[in-house]
């Protein structure tokens, strides 16, 4: 133990350190746990994930490296795995509080803490294998596992074992002279250790102990050296905040995750420090993964590493869109969203939900995808540690997935902020104690009205303010009989004084609109809302012929609900597609079936074939590419299968009752 301070027993953030601190840098705060209640489609992932895959997970395994300490370079990155359990558990918890669940983060908390040494050493590397490849990863993970925790008890024993975890960190750098940025696995330049930055620094406020403020101070000043790893320093903060590419700082192999990892300890140290560097860096490096990095579906990456993505989407990639990078992704534009009170990153949080990370869970929510392609199939993760049962993307997915409930509705000071919209149910306390509820009946994202009733407890005046994506461009929001003017990618403001059962009704626009190929290649791609369309070949077997599809000089795409609904989707349109066979001979239209993003391909087999960027014209023979697993699993023999404790029939939640009552 430092013996600057005195043992973190007695946690400063119980006298306002923690409340202090981040208080006043946010613009937008989350919601509270347990209270936001999200149903329909959404909500229906959210509970199927939670109980087949996060509260249904053997934790045993995910301890066991830690007692062992045994890891080496042999067993890889298992020490990942309990903290990003222990985080999507907690918010797990969030979102459907129960004792069954609270016992589960109890037990594998006691689990946990059982391992920790004397010194306070919580890891699966011993002795002088201590900061091998993947220890300092496996420590960030652990210490965001105790912090989560302890932000949802406030156990102050976890918050001193966390303490003692990073005082026994600290020392052996110290001790050793180690350089976090010339550490971990050399292709990735240091990017995972140094994002240990993120638990520490919210360490920092959390306990208000100067020692981990100086620790963390230090990991960003080593970026700005030259190393063995690289005779270019890293310098991730400065190089951000001139604006040069995401994919040039860490060249030649930008690791995406772990480089985002990083930007999200940044938006943590600006909460604790107010360096204003900190938080443009991060919201440049964010506008530039946007500009050349996002895909259409909200994903980025090919082989996990930045890859002028946003260029090469229309391309066959071999690995594009790894889970690890999607979630993390989400969660970077969660920081930015309540550090800079910008809808562009709740727009851009909506696009990713629907789209990449929907698309690569499984349909019983309990396994996921390792990469997503825009074109090919869905595969689901090979476990990368069998012991375990897991790979890195199915632990990162549904730390994205369930932080929804936290940014659904969100607060400021005399505000109620609505960023996503869903059958839901919120309660917020307002700063004098008032208690409001906030009620939408929608089937939004398949339609675009969605009706808010506003209770609150007690007659009073606040803001409601609810955001207007970016793509709709006709919006008419009407609050109590008076229409209110809209602008699209900000907020809409709704100030009044409230009374129980007061309504606004919101009509976004839902014309389907097509994006042309950022590349400039002859080929588009079809939004409806926030909802990225495809094309699936269990829809299209009997056309074979070119087709084109209508698209007015606006760019809107006239389609019109599928009726029936194909089997097995969420969302199905049909669009009249001109066929010119030959000439101007047996010219005719052909209804083509489009289906959202996260349907398509999943039946999660190799002949479920599916494609989002369509070429013009588009050959319907040629249209899908098979065998697209070979590229994403170039070294196993046979195509990686969903484990079968966790095949797609196992388990129906309870919460499915939404289904068959016309939602959707």
């Amino acid at each position: 133990m430092n013996p600057e301070a005195p043992p973190c027993n007695t946690p400063s953030a119980a006298s306002g350190v923690r409340l202090t601190v981040s208080g006043k840098r946010d613009k937008l705060n989350r919601a509270p746990v347990g209270s936001v209640t999200i149903e329909g489609y959404l909500g229906e992932r959210l509970y199927a994930c939670i109980a087949n895959g996060v509260m249904a997970q053997n934790v045993e395994p995910l301890i066991r490296p830690f007692a062992l300490r045994n890891e080496g370079e042999e067993n890889g990155f298992r020490c990942e795995y309990w903290g990003k359990w222990s985080t999507a558990a907690v918010l797990a918890y969030a979102h459907e509080p129960s004792e069954d669940h609270r016992a589960i983060l109890d037990a594998a908390m006691a689990g946990l803490l059982d391992t920790q040494a004397e010194d306070g050493h919580i890891g699966s590397y011993a002795g002088e294998t201590q900061f091998g490849t993947w220890d300092v990863w496996g420590r960030k993970y652990v210490l965001l596992g105790l912090l989560a925790y302890y932000d949802l008890t406030g156990d102050a024993d976890v918050l001193a074992a966390a303490c003692l975890q990073a005082d026994q960190t600290i020392n052996e750098i110290k001790g050793r002279k180690i350089n976090l940025a010339e550490t971990g696995w050399p292709d990735w330049q240091g990017l995972p250790p140094s994002s240990i930055l993120e638990p520490i620094a919210i360490l920092y406020m959390r306990t208000g102990h100067v020692r981990y403020l100086r620790f963390a101070e230090e990991i960003v000043a080593n970026w700005r050296r030259p190393n063995k790893l690289s005779a270019t320093p890293l310098a991730l903060v400065d190089r951000a905040k001139q604006g040069e590419d995401v994919a040039a700082i860490s060249a030649p192999r930008p690791k995406a995750y772990e480089m985002m990892s990083c930007f999200e300890g940044l938006c943590e140290l600006y909460r604790a420090t107010g360096n204003e560097d900190y938080l443009a860096a991060a919201t440049k490096a964010a506008r530039n993964i946007v500009d050349l990095e996002r895909m259409v579906t909200g994903t980025a990456s090919n082989q996990e590493m930045w890859c002028h993505g946003a260029l090469l989407q229309t391309e066959v990639l071999e690995q594009p869109g790894e889970t690890c990078v999607t979630a993390t992704w989400l969660k970077f534009c969660e920081q930015l969203l309540r550090l800079t009170g910008d809808s562009t990153w709740a727009d851009e949080m909506e696009l990713t939900l629907y789209n990449a990370l929907l698309g690569s869970l499984t349909p019983d929510g309990s396994w996921w995808s390792y990469y997503s392609p825009l074109n090919g199939e869905r595969v689901p993760s090979a476990c990368q540690q069998a012991d375990a049962g897991l790979s890195c993307c199915v632990a990162s997915g549904p730390r994205a997935l369930l932080l929804t409930s936290r940014w659904a509705v969100m607060t400021s000071p005399g505000v109620i902020t609505i960023n996503l919209y869903a059958p839901s149910k919120s309660e917020v306390t307002l700063e004098d104690g008032t208690l409001v509820v906030v009620e939408q009946v929608t089937s939004y994202p398949f339609s675009g009205v969605v009706e808010i009733t506003v209770s609150p407890a007690a007659p009073c005046k606040f803001t409601l303010c609810l955001r207007i994506p970016e793509w709709s461009r006709q919006t008419v929001l009407n609050a109590m009989g008076v229409q209110v003017s809209c602008t699209p990618g900000s907020y809409a403001q709704v100030t009044r004084a409230w009374e129980v059962g007061d309504t606004v009704t919101l009509e976004l626009d839902m014309r389907a609109r097509a994006i042309h190929a950022p590349s400039g290649a002859p080929e588009y791609a079809i939004l409806r809302g926030p909802i990225v369309l495809a094309l699936d070949n269990r829809f299209t077997r009997k056309l074979c012929k070119a087709v084109r599809i209508p698209i007015d000089g606006g760019g809107v795409v006239d389609l019109k609900p599928a009726s029936p609904r194909p089997e097995g989707v969420q969302m199905a349109f049909t669009v009249k597609a001109q066929v010119t066979p030959m000439h101007c001979f047996d010219h005719h239209t052909e209804e083509l079936v489009l289906c959202d993003f996260a349907s398509a391909g999943n039946m999660w087999t190799s002949s479920n074939l599916y494609r989002t960027w369509l070429p013009k014209p588009l050959f319907l023979q040629h249209a899908f590419v098979a065998d697209t697993w070979r590229l994403m699993y170039y070294d196993k023999a046979s195509r990686p299968e969903i484990p079968d404790r966790m095949a797609p029939d196992a388990v129906v939640h309870e919460h499915n009752e939404w289904r068959g009552t016309g939602i959707l």
